[in-house]
C-alpha cells in the first residue's frame, strides 16, 4: 500500500523536477535576451507592482504623527465620502460619457487616419505626416490648456477675435458657457490622441501580406474594397485587444485634460468635472491620503471588472480574438 500511495508523489516530483530543469536549461540558453528584458521587467515591479503594497492606506485613518504604519484602521470608512455626496452621479456620468466618446471617436479616427497615410504612395510624405500626427502625445497638458486658451480667450483670443468678429457675432466667454466643453474637450483630446493610436494601426498595416492586395488587384477589387476586406478584417485582432485595454481605463479620466484645459473654472463643473478631479479639490481641502487611495483602489477595481467584461464578451463572440 505505501509503494502504491507514494509512486503518484514520485511522479508529481520527478515532473516538477523535470520542469524546473527544463526551466533553468532554457534560462540559460537564453541568458543574452533574459538580459535584454530584465531593466524593462525591473521597471514593471517597480512602477505596476510594488506600488500595490500601498492598497493598505485605503482602509486608514493616516495620522502622520503616527506615520503610515501606525495610523488607525477605518475598514471602508475612506469610501463613504464618494457614495455620500450629490455629486455623485454627475461624475461619474462625466467619467465614464467622456471615456467611452474619447475611445470610440479616437478608434474610428485612427483608424481612418492609418489607412489614409498606407495608401501615400510617397513614403517620405507618409513618413512627415507621422511624426506631425505623433508630436501633439508627447505635448504636456498645462501646453495644450494654453495652447486651448490662446483661442479661447475672452476678450484677445483667435476665436473672439478673429472668427466671430469676421462674422458679426457677439465674443463669447468660452470659460464661463459649459454648452461647448463637451465638444472642446472631445476636439483636444482627438488631436492630442488619435496620432499614438494612427501609428500602432500603421505598424499593424505594415504587417499584411502585399500579396493579398496584389490578388485583389488582379480580381478588380477597388480601394475601398481592398479596405473594406483586406485591411480592416487583418487589423481586427489589434483593434479589440487596444478596445479591451481601454476599457480599463472608463472609471478614469485625463487628469489635465478636464482640469488643465478648462483652467478649473468652477461654472464648467457639471460638464467637466471627473471623479479625478473631484478627488483631488476634495484632496486639497481635507488633506486626507485615505479617501484618495480609497477612490483610487474603487476605479481601478471597477476598470478591472470592465476589462474581465469585456474580454469575457469577445471570447463569446470570438473565441481566438479575446485577450485572455
Amino acid at each position: 500500500m505505501s509503494k502504491t500511495a507514494a509512486s503518484p508523489r514520485q511522479a508529481i516530483r520527478m515532473q516538477t523536477k523535470t520542469r524546473g530543469l527544463v526551466f533553468f536549461r532554457n534560462l540559460w540558453k537564453f541568458r543574452y535576451l533574459t538580459l535584454m528584458v530584465l531593466p524593462a521587467a525591473l521597471v514593471l515591479v517597480l512602477h505596476n507592482y510594488l506600488p500595490m503594497f500601498g492598497l493598505f492606506i485605503a482602509f486608514k485613518k493616516i495620522n502622520y504623527i503616527d506615520g503610515i504604519w501606525h495610523s488607525p484602521w477605518v475598514g471602508f470608512e475612506n469610501f463613504t465620502f464618494l457614495f455620500n455626496n450629490g455629486s455623485l452621479w454627475r461624475i461619474v456620468r462625466n467619467t465614464v460619457g467622456y471615456s467611452l466618446t474619447f475611445m470610440v471617436l479616437n478608434l474610428v479616427l485612427a483608424v481612418a487616419v492609418a489607412v489614409a497615410i498606407n495608401e501615400l504612395r510617397s513614403r517620405l510624405a507618409a513618413k512627415t505626416y507621422q511624426t506631425f500626427l505623433i508630436m501633439p502625445h508627447f505635448l504636456s497638458m498645462v501646453v495644450v490648456s494654453y495652447l486651448v486658451y490662446a483661442f479661447l480667450h475672452p476678450t484677445s483670443g483667435f476665436l473672439n477675435s478673429t472668427i466671430l468678429e469676421w462674422l458679426d457675432k457677439d465674443p463669447i466667454p468660452w470659460y464661463m458657457e459649459k454648452q461647448y466643453w463637451p465638444y472642446i474637450l472631445t476636439l483636444v483630446s482627438a488631436w492630442k490622441g488619435i496620432g499614438m493610436g494612427a501609428v500602432i494601426y500603421i505598424a499593424a498595416i505594415s504587417g499584411i501580406d502585399p500579396e493579398y492586395y496584389e490578388a485583389a488587384v488582379i480580381d478588380g477589387a477597388s480601394k475601398w474594397k481592398q479596405i473594406l476586406h483586406i485591411t480592416l478584417p487583418s487589423i481586427r485582432p489589434i483593434i479589440i485587444i487596444m478596445t479591451i485595454l481601454n476599457m480599463g481605463h472608463v472609471f478614469n479620466s485625463d487628469f489635465g485634460l478636464f482640469y488643465q484645459v478648462p483652467m478649473d473654472s468652477g461654472m464648467l463643473y457639471p460638464v467637466t468635472d471627473t471623479v479625478d478631479t473631484y478627488v483631488y479639490r476634495v484632496m486639497m481641502q481635507l488633506n486626507d491620503i485615505g479617501m484618495s487611495s480609497a477612490a483610487a483602489l474603487v476605479q481601478s477595481v471597477l476598470g478591472f471588472i470592465m476589462v474581465l467584461a469585456t474580454n469575457g464578451i469577445v471570447r463569446k463572440i470570438d473565441r481566438e480574438q479575446a485577450l485572455f
